[in-house]
């Protein structure tokens, strides 16, 4: 399950070193490339919105293959098309398609232990951390030897096979509960009124991921220009520096068995505004830019498997829902995020995206200060 989850989270994340490459096939200019981000995102919030819902009431196993399948075909198109249009629409669908993973994560937290649930949904979350971190270097990679074009058949292929493997690996469940699919969403959004907690870990995921986007959204133009001009193989390494989030998730998942959600709440905020601040006054310095990458990612990641671990025990039955609720947020400031750094790189260059990412941070930090754990404990209904 954690490697499924990363093989299909990685389809939001090829596009990031390839972006100038894009750019320069389509004859677009900088805005129009950043916007294939966004409608990205917006097509993930939308799936996140329509079809995650769908694992409180179908067999999960089912579901999973046939987004894969889905995705493989969506990722194989993109590979053959010449109109920016076209591409764009068909970016729009891998995003759609890209839920798979998080139909996984809360199918992970049913078969765990409650005592070991944070420790399973970060063990999962790892393995979407890794590919993230993978897609971006093998994205870079790749294309270096076969084209950007390339990449994506090569993205098709491991989903293919995912599906395959997963049609076999995966427990079979019990029958569900029948809803009407239109309550079943509805349903998932009234979630907001009835968990106080889940209103405020929506916003702080929204806030983290919306910082997480703006850096990666614009990172690519900064590292092909002067003074580095580096190549997408090497931009794409630097994906691999997110491993400090893969061990923060598991730190993280240890710490919200142990009720110490506030504390790894604050410092994940806190590491993303440090961050951004890096990447401002280190701007020229490879150097410190990669320890930024590396503080935001873990910070990033040590908030939103926290999040995780606190939202899934709201209400065990209701689960996908809560996820897709959670999500729609989460990548919804994903979705702002890109938008605020293209417009804000556009104008102001790399001192653009940084200052947004600052104003980010502090707004995370202001709310994770707030929320504090006697707050966050109170699930009752208002």
């Amino acid at each position: 399950m954690s490697v499924a989850t990363g093989v299909i989270v990685a389809n939001l994340y090829y596009l990031q070193p390839l972006l100038h490459e894009i750019r320069g096939d389509f004859s677009i200019d900088t805005l129009a490339a950043s916007a294939l981000n966004t409608l990205m995102q917006v097509g993930y919030v939308t799936g996140l919105a329509l079809i995650l819902p769908l694992g409180d009431i179908v067999a999960r196993r089912r579901l999973i293959v046939a987004i894969f399948v889905t995705a493989a075909a969506a990722m194989l198109l993109a590979s053959f098309i010449h109109s920016y249009a076209l591409f764009a629409v068909v970016t729009v669908i891998i995003g759609l398609t890209s839920v798979g993973g998080q139909v996984m994560i809360p199918f992970a937290a049913d078969l765990a232990a409650p005592a070991q649930r944070g420790r399973v949904v970060a063990r999962v979350v790892s393995g979407l951390l890794l590919g993230v971190l993978l897609s971006r270097t093998l994205s870079g990679i790749a294309s270096e030897a076969f084209g950007w074009r390339g990449v994506y058949v090569l993205a098709a292929a491991l989903l293919a096979v995912m599906a395959t493997v997963l049609r076999f690996a995966l427990p079979p469940e019990p029958a569900r509960a029948h809803v009407a699919y239109h309550r079943l969403v509805t349903s998932t959004f009234s979630l907001f009124a009835t968990y106080p907690v889940l209103r405020q870990r929506a916003f702080l995921g929204a806030i983290c991921f919306a910082g997480f986007s703006a850096l990666w959204s614009t990172l690519a133009f900064h590292l092909s220009a002067a003074p580095f001009h580096y190549s997408g193989a090497v931009i794409g390494l630097f994906g691999l520096i997110g491993v400090a989030g893969v061990v923060a998730a598991n730190a993280a998942g240890h710490l919200a068995d142990h009720d110490r959600s506030q504390f790894s709440t604050l410092t994940g905020v806190v590491l993303l505004a440090v961050a951004f601040a890096l990447l401002l006054v280190g701007a020229r310095d490879v150097w410190v830019l990669a320890s930024a990458i590396f503080l935001m990612d873990a910070g990033v990641q040590t908030v939103h498997v926290t999040n995780q671990s606190i939202i899934y025990a709201l209400a065990p039955e209701m689960r996908s829902r809560i996820n897709s609720a959670y999500m729609v947020c989460f990548f919804a400031g994903a979705s702002l995020g890109s938008l605020g750094a293209g417009l804000a790189y556009s104008h102001f260059a790399w001192s653009g995206t940084c200052v947004l990412g600052l104003v980010i941070g502090a707004v995370g930090t202001g709310a994770a200060i707030r929320w504090r754990p006697s707050r966050e404990n109170a699930t009752a209904a208002v």
